[in-house]
């Protein structure tokens, strides 16, 4: 049990723990019942409102209902939050998944996941009810962020996970990480890029590995020896990306971690290790050609590699090395996840909301709608989307994560590039997938977070914060030779995950989307 674990654990959280159990069920709560409300999920039949009550139909007949207010994105919801259902309130986001009646591995798999996000939402809270010190540092800007993904019921689910290990590991307790050196001999080693010199015996690979794998996949592997010495290092908001004390300075580690996260289990596959530095060349050389090195900066995916465990790369024994962060700092400046943006209630920005929106539009969209132009549709969400600032104003962009980038050949050659060698899935030319890709991540999610929190901790005029984003859209799509994608910026919806019907599904690591109003359709 929980209780059990943490009493002997950290007798100190037991009753802060207890104190956020509550609310932490009650978000996780509302955001499955926001996903009945959006998403194609299996057994719910259909939808209603009556009087700002949400009903949502059964397939196995009755209906659910419950405010409609605590349905939509990023809803600050009661601690006392409940759903009425056919056999009376439903006050835990696994009993509510089970009134859908689903009999799946999926749905068994996705209930285990719920309750395991309320726990480690409630142990976040618990350890992060004193007041918020400064931001120090771009560390502690992505630890700053308690609650996690800010829409997904499993915005704290580390399956695999004890809750000992989640104190030690997790960014949102602020450990510092002891990371083995794995010796790889070069005959069981495929790598891409450049590996770090600090990171090699004469002809030895050490391959950086997450202790938690050390200790879960390793040890079933007698083959293979690590050093006595250990990197420290901070976790960010990624859990499994750390960023070394000491050694390596101007990169992060990017560790496999054979853990539930949200949507998947971080590993690092084999195409992303291969394709990671030549799509940091290519999106680098797209974005200098575009005019925008200034403003949008890729944290370049410098090396990476894996061991080869049967004379296959595995994806468990893998790790990348990015440039930092502080690659691109001046002094005085912080590097800032936008997710953590909208987790401090807006704490680290300075000066007029809308103004200061404004600014990080005029930053992002210009390069994020011109490289979508030239074939390059970047996944632009508030984790891998970063702002600097200086005195709390925005001053450019970082951008990091080159696997959830999607690529067009077409739009590609048009601009005069040739696309290299990929291992991956990430090149096509669909136009929606493309549209997708970007729109998703930085309109549903990026500028719908931003809007929200200064609306809610600024008293911004939401219509004036996305009046300045749609006119910042238009001056771009004015200065671009073709406005293909204009239509769909401005259209009446935007694409938004659906995360929860993803882990309902047969496959959960497929992406599946459903539609959201576009609040930039009011501003056409």
């Amino acid at each position: 049990m929980p209780m059990d674990e943490l009493s002997r654990t950290r007798p100190d959280l037991v009753e802060p723990f207890t104190t956020a159990l509550p609310g932490a069920r009650a978000t996780v709560l509302a955001r499955l019942w926001g996903a009945l409300a959006r998403e194609p999920v299996p057994g719910v039949t259909g939808h209603r409102r009556e009087s700002g009550t949400l009903v949502v139909g059964l397939r196995g007949g009755g209906s659910l209902s419950a405010a409609e207010s605590c349905a939509r994105p990023f809803a600050e919801v009661p601690d006392d939050f409940t759903v009425s259902g056919p056999q009376g309130p439903v006050t835990g986001p696994a009993q509510l998944l089970a009134q859908l009646g689903l009999r799946t591995p999926a749905a068994v798999r996705l209930a285990t996941e719920l309750d395991n996000s309320v726990v480690n939402l409630a142990l976040a809270r618990a350890a992060n009810t004193v007041r918020a010190a400064p931001l120090n540092d771009s560390a502690d800007a992505e630890q700053a962020v308690v609650d996690g993904h800010p829409q997904h019921p499993c915005c704290r689910t580390r399956t695999g996970m004890s809750i000992a290990e989640v104190l030690a590991y997790a960014p949102e307790h602020h450990p510092i990480v002891q990371l083995a050196l794995l010796r790889v001999p070069a005959d069981r080693w495929q790598g891409a890029g450049v590996w770090p010199r600090h990171l090699r015996d004469g002809d030895t690979i050490l391959l950086p590995l997450h202790p938690w794998q050390r200790e879960h996949v390793l040890s079933h592997r007698s083959d293979l020896v690590v050093m006595e010495e250990t990197i420290p290092a901070r976790p960010l908001l990624s859990l499994r990306t750390l960023a070394p004390l000491g050694v390596l300075p101007g990169c992060h580690i990017k560790t496999a971690l054979d853990v539930q996260v949200t949507n998947y289990r971080r590993t690092i596959s084999p195409p992303e290790v291969a394709d990671g530095p030549p799509l940091s060349d290519l999106v680098s050389a797209v974005i200098d050609k575009a005019g925008y090195g200034s403003s949008l900066r890729v944290l370049r995916e410098l090396g990476g590699g894996a061991v080869c465990v049967d004379g296959q790369p595995s994806a468990s024994l893998a790790a990348m090395i990015r440039e930092s962060t502080e690659c691109h700092l001046d002094a005085g400046e912080i590097a800032v996840p936008l997710t953590a943006v909208h987790a401090t209630g807006a704490t680290v920005l300075s000066g007029d909301p809308v103004r200061w929106l404004t600014d990080l539009a005029e930053l992002v969209l210009p390069p994020a709608l011109t490289l979508l132009s030239m074939g390059v549709a970047l996944e632009a969400h508030g984790q891998n989307t970063l702002v600097v600032l200086r005195e709390g104003r925005p001053v450019r962009v970082l951008y990091r994560d080159l696997d959830g980038v999607r690529v067009s050949p077409r739009r590609l050659a048009r601009c005069g590039f040739a696309l290299p060698p990929l291992l991956g899935t990430r090149a096509g030319d669909d136009a929606d997938a493309l549209r997708t890709k970007l729109f998703g991540a930085l309109i549903s999610g990026v500028f719908s977070e931003l809007v929200d929190v200064l609306t809610r901790t600024r008293a911004a005029d939401p219509r004036a914060s996305w009046g300045a984003v749609a006119e910042v859209g238009r001056r771009v799509y004015a200065g671009l030779p073709d406005h293909e994608d204009a239509a769909a910026f401005f259209g009446d919806t935007m694409p938004l995950k659906a995360t929860v019907a993803m882990r309902l599904a047969e496959d959960p690591g497929r992406a599946q989307w459903t539609s959201v109003p576009n609040p930039l359709a009011l501003c056409r």
